[in-house]
């Protein structure tokens, strides 16, 4: 579960740095979804006050969430709808300074005592990392990793060592709620 924290993912921004468009913000936020499902996903972004919003209404069951984007780098989000109670509620804890594996264990906590839902099913978060250009929208140096929870999988369930690979796949929190496929390919 340590990719968790790799998404630093923040309710509101600094409103000091410049913002892209919203246009902006949607073209790169759903970078990370598959081709097919970019056009129908909700996408979540900032407005000018920084403060985090639907920046498009979805279609289908995909939700994109970029974080700071009037930052060079910048990451992006999406999963199935079914994860938002999970993403949210990561969001809410990083605005509160919780960060790595407390915020997991937070989380994970909070589904054990049922305040919080998590999916039954595999359901995949696509994370992209990138350098966003605020006023053309041009991203470069991309980086795209693959996170398919899988909960309560386990090496005898899956094939898979729980020892990360380069490229994956591996199995992390083996065994829990948030069992989940690690596939980072090697950077280009």
């Amino acid at each position: 579960m340590r990719f968790l924290a790799l998404l630093p993912f923040a309710v509101a921004l600094s409103v000091a740095a410049e913002i892209p468009t919203a246009d902006i913000q949607i073209a790169a936020a759903v970078l990370s979804a598959p081709e097919e499902l970019r056009a129908g996903a909700a996408v979540l972004g900032y407005k000018s006050d920084g403060k985090l919003a639907t920046l498009r209404e979805g279609k289908n069951q995909m939700v994109c969430l970029i974080s700071d984007p009037a930052k060079p780098t910048f990451e992006s989000a999406c999963y199935h709808k079914d994860l938002e109670p999970y993403m949210a509620r990561g969001r809410e804890l990083t605005a509160a300074k919780v960060a790595g594996r407390e915020r997991t264990d937070t989380r994970f906590k909070d589904i054990q005592e049922g305040r919080l839902t998590f999916p039954k099913d595999p359901r995949t978060l696509y994370v992209l990392t990138g350098t966003l250009d605020p006023k053309t929208g041009a991203v470069s140096n991309q980086y795209l990793r693959w996170v398919i929870y899988s909960p309560f999988a386990t090496p005898e369930s899956t094939g898979l060592s729980t020892k990360s690979t380069p490229g994956g796949p591996w199995l992390m929190g083996a065994g829990t709620q948030g069992a989940h496929i690690m596939i980072s390919p090697p950077k280009k």
